[in-house]
């Protein structure tokens, strides 16, 4: 991925590039009100939406949500989690996590138990029924990876680029 050699700064209530090129020394306005279609969030609340959009159909047939089909693709890559790992894991607070865990408790797919080792931490396991949902969980992400029309390449750098900024404070 190419670094830019402009920064975008935010003096006064105006947004401007600087370039960055110690070789150049320059500064230039961005012009006036924003609109959508300047707008990074508004980008990303469209592209959400979106591939929210496309999970729906494929997860209602299993009869999971979004939030509940992550937490399976996690339990997945690793079994148990703690609540707290599931939470760090899936950018979950623990108050949104633990309703989603119960639900699917309920539901057959999922365990919660206390840790034998600290009874502070509880452990959220597969059951049976959440590990027979592993192989259509690989064909839905096949599925919606060839739905986005984009080659693995492309994919991959949309993909960095989203965690670069997640990764930002």
């Amino acid at each position: 991925m190419c670094q830019s050699t402009r920064q975008l700064t935010c003096t006064q209530g105006k947004c401007a590039q600087v370039s960055m090129d110690p070789m150049t020394v320059e500064v230039s306005e961005v012009a006036g009100e924003p609109t959508l279609d300047d707008m990074l969030c508004f980008d990303l609340y469209a592209a959400s939406r979106n591939m929210t959009q496309r999970y729906r159909p494929l997860l209602d047939e299993l009869g999971l949500t979004y939030p509940q089909f992550l937490v399976l693709v996690a339990l997945w890559a690793g079994d148990p989690r703690t609540v707290k790992d599931l939470g760090s894991l899936l950018s979950l607070d623990h108050g949104t996590l633990t309703p989603l865990l119960r639900r699917m408790e309920a539901s057959g797919l999922i365990t919660r138990r206390r840790s034998v080792d600290d009874e502070r931490f509880v452990e959220i396991s597969l059951t049976p029924a959440g590990d027979a949902l592993r192989t259509r969980g690989a064909t839905i992400h096949c599925e919606i990876s060839a739905s986005v029309g984009l080659d693995a390449e492309d994919l991959a750098l949309v993909r960095a680029s989203l965690r670069t900024l997640a990764a930002r404070d």
